[in-house]
C-alpha cells in the first residue's frame, strides 16, 4: 500500500481540505498465477473506490501542459501568500510578480500546439472512459472518510482455485499542517534580492542598533564560480567589530537544519562563528549569554586553504521560540560566509 492522503491549509493552519486515500496492490512475486482478486474493507461506511488509472492519466496531462502547469503552480503560489501578509509593500510586489507570471501564462497557453491540445483532449477522453474501481481490482485507490483504524482483506485465488486470505488494520492518521520553511533575507548577499527586487546584499542583516550590536558586516566580491554562490559575499575584517543579525520566523517545536559556507583568511590565528540565539538577547554581550544562545558553531583558520569556502550545518530547535536571530561573528582574521539555507528536520 501507498499513502497518497493530502491537503491543505490556511496561513492560519485551519485546513481546507483533505483527501485520504490509499493505494492498494496486489503483490506481483506470487508464487502462482493470481487470476481473481476480492478486497474487504471494515469498516465501509463512506470509503469510496477510485480507479488506480485516473492519476496516472492526470500526471500525464500535465507532462503535455508542463509550459503552462509552471506558471500556474508558480502564481498559485504566491496568491496563497497574498492573504497571510500584512506588509502592503511585500503585497504589492507579489502582486505585481502575479502579473508578470499571468503574462507569460497566457503567452505559454497561446503557444500550445495543435498536437498538444489533442493529446490533452485525448488523455481528458480516456478518464472520463474509465470504468469505476470494483473490489474486485488487482491495484485500487480506497479513499476513506476520515481518521480513524480500518481492516483491509484481500483474497487471491490462482488459476488452480487455490485461494489464500490476508488483512492488514490500517491506521489513517488526522493530516496536520506542513511546518513552513522559514525565509532568511538575502541567503547569498547578492544585490537585488530583497523582495521588491531591491538590496545592497546586507538589508537583511542589519541589527536594530549598531551601537548595542556592532556594525553590520561589509560585501566582498569575487567573479562568478569563486563563491559558493553568486558573485557577493559577507565580509567579516579581522578586528572583530562588525556582525550579521537576522530574525526569521520559526515554528515552536520544530526542528531545522541551517546550513551555510565559510572562509577565512590565515594572517594569524582566527575564526568564525555562527550562532541562533533568543530575541530575549537585547545586545551582542547578552547574546553570548549561554541562557539565550539556542545553538553556535565556531570554525577556525587551522588547515584552512585561502579563498576556499567549507560547508557548515547548525541543527536547531525552536522550542517555544516564534523567532530567532541568526547572529554572524568573527575574530582574529577576515572572514567570509555565504549561500545560507534553511530546511525542516523531518
Amino acid at each position: 500500500m501507498t499513502n497518497v492522503v493530502s491537503s491543505e491549509f490556511d496561513c492560519n493552519d485551519v485546513e481546507l481540505w483533505a483527501k485520504y486515500d490509499y493505494n492498494f496492490q496486489a503483490g506481483s512475486n506470487l508464487a502462482v498465477n493470481g487470476t481473481n482478486y476480492e478486497w474487504t474493507i471494515t469498516p465501509a461506511e463512506g470509503v469510496s473506490l477510485i480507479n488506480k488509472d485516473i492519476s496516472i492519466l492526470e500526471q500525464s496531462i500535465d507532462g503535455e501542459l508542463a509550459a503552462v502547469v509552471v506558471f500556474e503552480n508558480a502564481i498559485a503560489k504566491l496568491e496563497f501568500k497574498i492573504p497571510c501578509e500584512s506588509d502592503q509593500a511585500k503585497v504589492d510586489a507579489l502582486e505585481a510578480q502575479i502579473a508578470d507570471l499571468q503574462v507569460q501564462l497566457d503567452a505559454a497557453e497561446a503557444g500550445l500546439s495543435d498536437e498538444t491540445l489533442q493529446n490533452v483532449s485525448d488523455l481528458e477522453n480516456q478518464i472520463s472512459a474509465l470504468p469505476s474501481a470494483t473490489l474486485q481490482d488487482r491495484e485500487l485507490v480506497f479513499s476513506f472518510p476520515g481518521p480513524g483504524e480500518y481492516t483491509v482483506g484481500l483474497t487471491v485465488t490462482d488459476n488452480l482455485g487455490k485461494s489464500a486470505y490476508t488483512e492488514k488494520t490500517i491506521t489513517v492518521n488526522q493530516v496536520i499542517p506542513t511546518i513552513p520553511v522559514p525565509e532568511i533575507g538575502e541567503p547569498g548577499f547578492e544585490d537585488g534580492t530583497l523582495f521588491d527586487g531591491s538590496g545592497d546584499g546586507r538589508d537583511s542583516w542589519r541589527a536594530p542598533s549598531s551601537a548595542n550590536w556592532g556594525s553590520v558586516f561589509q560585501i566582498n566580491t569575487k567573479s562568478e564560480g569563486v563563491l559558493p554562490e553568486g558573485t557577493q559575499a559577507s565580509k567579516f575584517p579581522g578586528d572583530g567589530t562588525r556582525v550579521g543579525y537576522q530574525e526569521i520566523e520559526v515554528t515552536p517545536g520544530a526542528t531545522y537544519v541551517l546550513t551555510y559556507f565559510s572562509a577565512l583568511n590565515l594572517d594569524s590565528f582566527g575564526d568564525i562563528t555562527v550562532s541562533i540565539v533568543s530575541t530575549n538577547a537585547t545586545t551582542l554581550a547578552e547574546a553570548k549569554l549561554e541562557a539565550n544562545i539556542i545553538a553556535s558553531r565556531t570554525d577556525n583558520n587551522v588547515g584552512r586553504v585561502v579563498d576556499v569556502f567549507k560547508k557548515h550545518a547548525i541543527t536547531f530547535e525552536a522550542g517555544d521560540n516564534e523567532t530567532v536571530i541568526i547572529l554572524l561573528t568573527n575574530s582574529g582574521v577576515e572572514g567570509r560566509l555565504d549561500a545560507f539555507d534553511i530546511s525542516v528536520k523531518q
